[in-house]
């Protein structure tokens, strides 16, 4: 797996999320952000689709719109990087 940052909420007070990720290898996207657990919340979600067992619910805010479609049509920048340590970095 090789994963490529797209972005992370400009406006997150510790640069840790929510942060929108590509798989390089499969086209996946991944999604880091605050996890729904509230039974109405999620009563909602099970209308519309049932969650598997090791499935989760997401939340991101409307301002990640712009990193998820980067993401599904491809045009981010594969060298970003988020804030994160990175090993070999100075």
């Amino acid at each position: 797996m090789r994963l490529s940052f797209v972005g992370i909420d400009p406006k997150s007070p510790d640069n840790g999320c929510p942060a929108v990720f590509v798989d390089e290898d499969t086209g996946d996207l991944w999604f880091q952000g605050e996890a729904v657990t509230g039974p109405e919340e999620l009563a909602e979600v099970s209308r519309h689709s049932p969650l598997g067992s090791t499935e989760a619910v997401v939340r991101l805010p409307a301002v990640m719109k712009a990193f998820i479609m980067e993401a599904a049509d491809g045009t981010y920048d594969r060298d970003r990087q988020g804030p994160g340590p990175h090993p070999g970095r100075g």
